[in-house]
């Protein structure tokens, strides 16, 4: 998926996931259930989504949709559309205000037609050499639907000799770099990949005599499934009434390189990652930075909600009071009419909202998931000033973001990162805060559980949007001219 302008002018200061995709086979009415697993994944894609199912007597059928997964996939009038007991659905991050911007032909499931029965398949990540790919197929005659990176891989399929489904999908993904987790259908079978370095997350469950699969484990708590095991890196598995769970290794053996951003601000905080807590992990981030980083002060508040677990780890470690001193508004959707400049001017007004007798006279150390471009960062600190508070102190639940990612993250280009133009203390001054503290790289490989820290030689998360250590290298990118950071450096 191809990045676009934001639909706010705060919205542009977060990393965003792109999708997130699910799948269940084996269950009464596939569509229902694929609809609540979409809506708990919804944080991760709210421009878009869609579900395709397959019935024995009716076929294929589809349906794709701007919007979130409530207005779209919860009545009656279309939910009827969509019979049969397997099927899967995608959600697309929004990346644009204006849906003019993005054709719903870019919205994911993609389907197929083989000479051996038809085919849909939802990506979850970015394929780097998608433009290489692209340009060779269409030389070939494929003809493309979409924008979309992810429709390379219906094309390989198409052009496989292999017999079956799974084996052509198996073909197709041995021609792709980057990051892939794929949920996919055929009329009789739920296939689920990742890719050899496991960059993005897939899981599966179980749901009375039927399967699912899934981007994170909320979505199988919504269904009432049953949290079987991650799928491996460069694992398939295949999914049938006849064979059960099927898995193969159609790919040379990698070490993991799970994205590190997926504990620190992707993924929700109930989910499960690696058999690690979500929310654990996010607390323990807090003990961490407040042990690197500690400051007199009087509160710790979090930037909602993301900083939320963090600021109460710093806070259990550093004995400072935690306080909710800022509130989100929580109808503030994507979709907000902005009619006036003076309204668009309350920018991050119009979503948080300072608790001014609680900050009033105190020094505040406010603690955030992260700093990209450092806008959403000035405009919180100036609205604790104004409540009145004493001093500023931010604290970061990550390193540094001072290189774009490739992986299926919107990232700005690199020269819009603030951490890639500035040292932590030219932020600080830039913030106008009273100090500014990130956590070490370090400090959150031991919040993940890595006790001894990250390995420079070998490590153990992708990690590339701090370290600018690409696992696989961004071919299109680098064709275009982006610069990898010199070995040197």
């Amino acid at each position: 998926m191809r990045a676009m302008p934001p639909a706010h002018p705060f919205d542009d200061d977060k990393l965003k996931e792109e999708c997130g995709v699910f799948g269940v086979a084996g269950v009464a009415d596939a569509a229902n259930f694929v609809a609540l697993g979409l809506h708990a994944l919804q944080h991760r894609g709210q421009e878009a989504g869609g579900i395709v199912v397959h019935d024995p007597e009716q076929g294929f059928n589809s349906a794709r949709r701007f919007g979130y997964v409530r207005d779209n996939f919860t009545s009656h009038k279309v939910m009827e559309t969509l019979p049969g007991p397997i099927g899967i659905g995608h959600v697309r991050y929004s990346t644009a205000g204006n849906k003019g911007n993005t054709a719903i032909r870019d919205v994911q499931p993609f389907f197929g037609e083989f000479s051996m029965g038809g085919a849909a398949i939802a990506h979850n990540g970015n394929i780097t050499n998608a433009d290489q790919l692209r340009r060779e197929l269409i030389e070939r005659g494929s003809i493309f639907q979409s924008s979309s990176d992810s429709e390379c891989i219906i094309h390989l399929m198409a052009r496989s000799l292999q017999r079956n489904i799974p084996e052509r999908m198996k073909d197709a993904l041995r021609r792709v770099e980057g990051a892939f987790s794929v949920v996919a259908m055929t009329r009789t079978k739920l296939i689920g990949v990742r890719d050899p370095l496991g960059v993005r997350p897939l899981v599966l469950g179980k749901i009375g005599d039927g399967w699912a699969l899934s981007s994170e484990t909320c979505a199988l708590d919504i269904i009432g499934a049953e949290f079987i095991r991650d799928i491996e890196p460069g694992e398939m598995v295949v999914i049938s009434a006849e064979r059960g769970v099927e898995s193969f290794k159609p790919f040379e053996p990698k070490k993991s390189r799970f994205c590190i951003f997926e504990h620190v601000y992707f993924s929700r905080p109930d989910s499960i990652l690696e058999g690690r807590s979500v929310y654990e992990t996010r607390r323990q981030i807090g003990v961490e930075l407040a042990r690197e980083a500690p400051v007199d002060a009087d509160l710790v508040c979090p930037v909602p909600d993301s900083g939320t677990p963090a600021a109460i780890g710093f806070s259990q470690e550093s004995g400072i009071p935690y306080a909710m001193g800022i509130i989100r508004n929580q109808y503030m959707g994507r979709t907000f009419i902005e009619p006036t400049e003076q309204i668009r001017n309350m920018g991050v007004r119009l979503k948080l909202n300072v608790n001014r007798a609680l900050i009033r006279g105190k020094r505040v150390i406010l603690v955030d998931d992260s700093v990209v471009r450092g806008t959403t960062s000035r405009k919180i600190k100036d609205m604790i000033l104004d409540a009145g508070a004493a001093e500023v102190h931010f604290r970061i639940a990550s390193p540094p973001t001072a290189w774009p990612c490739f992986y299926g993250v919107d990232t700005p280009e690199r020269e819009k990162l603030l951490a890639a133009n500035m040292s932590e203390d030219e932020m600080r001054d830039h913030l106008g805060v009273d100090s500014l503290r990130f956590i070490s790289l370090d400090g959150l490989y031991r919040a993940a559980g890595v006790a001894e820290g990250r390995d420079p030689a070998s490590p153990r998360y992708c990690d590339a949007c701090f370290s600018g250590e690409y696992p696989v290298e961004p071919a299109d990118m680098i064709e275009k001219g982006f610069q990898l950071k010199p070995a040197a450096e």
